[in-house]
């Protein structure tokens, strides 16, 4: 795959995103180009762990391909950690490439015990850097966005491709084409668009005892003359679980998305759900807030 199509697919995906604000496509346009074939430093010396036990020091070994995550101490660390969804990619990953693409964290942590409840939580039983000094971001000075803290790697730790693919389906698909060496050029099989409707995509839960769950429903009106295909529904945080029927959604029928929300302890949240569909202006995003007491 050559690199030039590399830069122009993940500008398109993420101007698609952000295609409302002409300064936000520009600032993705820049940040793709200024990672692109750039190489990520590592510190001297790094310990992992594993569940906050078994401490090592380990030492990146060189393979044909590579990931690295970061994910700094700002906001919610169980939302940007998302680790369900990363349990779901990486036995995804190592099914497709016989486990030869290793995955490294890298996690700058507010509270190194809360960080580690979270992932004994979730059983996250995969080596983890717990870098207190933010070392490899000094070293390297990540984005600050969470969507460009994921890099594909090559067997010099030169960057491939830049995005979170556990965020979004389209820099997912990107990352699995280029460890199968399958063409860029290659044409997906296009969906045609549709119109739709949505019941609401600005959510108040309002105020309610962070102990008890609440749940919504928002329902999607096929409004179009092709068939409606959601792909993915992804949400910003853990906290949130989604349910929606993945089957096509005929013309003028219509499909619901129930939302459930659960605390970890009590706050205000403004969360974001992003659905992936074949709809006009997509991907469609919804707004969940409320007061968790």
């Amino acid at each position: 795959m050559k690199k030039g199509y590399i830069v122009l697919f993940v500008i398109f995906t993420f101007s698609f995103l952000f295609s409302c604000k002409e300064s936000a496509s520009d600032r993705i346009a820049r940040l793709v180009t200024e990672w692109d074939s750039r190489e990520i430093i590592y510190p001297n010396k790094m310990y992992f762990t594993i569940l906050g036990r078994d401490t090592i020091q380990k030492e990146i070994m060189n393979s044909k391909y590579s990931i690295i995550t970061y994910v700094d101490s700002v906001g919610c660390t169980s939302c940007k950690l998302a680790l369900s969804r990363w349990l779901k990619f990486i036995a995804e990953l190592d099914t497709i490439t016989e486990s030869s693409v290793p995955v490294h964290f890298f996690l700058n942590p507010s509270n190194k015990d809360e960080v580690i409840k979270i992932f004994e939580h979730n059983q996250f039983d995969y080596p983890v850097c717990l870098d207190e000094k933010d070392s490899i971001n000094i070293l390297n000075n990540f984005p600050q966005d969470i969507f460009f803290q994921t890099f594909l790697l090559d067997k010099d730790n030169r960057v491939i491709a830049v995005g979170n693919p556990v965020l979004n389906p389209k820099i997912k698909d990107l990352y699995f084409n280029i460890l199968l060496n399958k063409s860029g050029r290659e044409k997906a099989k296009q969906v045609p668009l549709t119109k739709i409707t949505i019941s609401e995509q600005t959510i108040d839960m309002g105020n309610f005892s962070w102990e008890v769950s609440q749940e919504k429903e928002v329902t999607i009106k096929n409004v179009g003359d092709s068939p409606l295909v959601i792909d993915e529904v992804s949400t910003s945080c853990g906290c949130l679980t989604i349910e929606y029927n993945k089957k096509p959604v005929l013309p003028q029928d219509s499909t619901c998305i129930k939302i459930r929300y659960q605390a970890e302890y009590p706050e205000y949240f403004n969360k974001t759900i992003t659905v992936y569909c074949n709809a006009e202006g997509a991907p469609l995003k919804l707004r969940i807030s409320g007061n968790a007491k």
